[in-house]
């Protein structure tokens, strides 16, 4: 498994609203499209029971990448998560 495996839905919304990412409509299916006003970005996030997959959360990576230089880091705010997971960012 990589750095980005094993991660859920709810630690991937909890991470993007840490970043600024608000919930801006539902998808096709169990799909969510999550903006960010200060970056003026979109990024789609499954809502899928289980962990999401790696190549999905490096997409995810990648749409965002710009705003997380903007921010100290996906996991701020001492998140249980920052210290028991790989950092989303990286």
């Amino acid at each position: 498994m990589g750095r980005l495996a094993g991660f859920k839905y709810r630690e991937v919304v909890r991470r993007l609203k840490q970043l600024g990412f608000q919930f801006d409509r539902q998808a096709a299916g169990s799909h969510e499209i999550w903006f960010s006003p200060t970056a003026n970005r979109y990024t789609t996030i499954p809502n899928h029971p289980g962990d999401i997959p790696e190549g999905t959360l490096r997409a995810q990576r990648a749409k965002t990448k710009s705003y997380q230089n903007q921010r100290a880091s996906f996991c701020a705010g001492g998140s249980a998560i920052a210290s028991t997971r790989t950092s989303f960012n990286r």
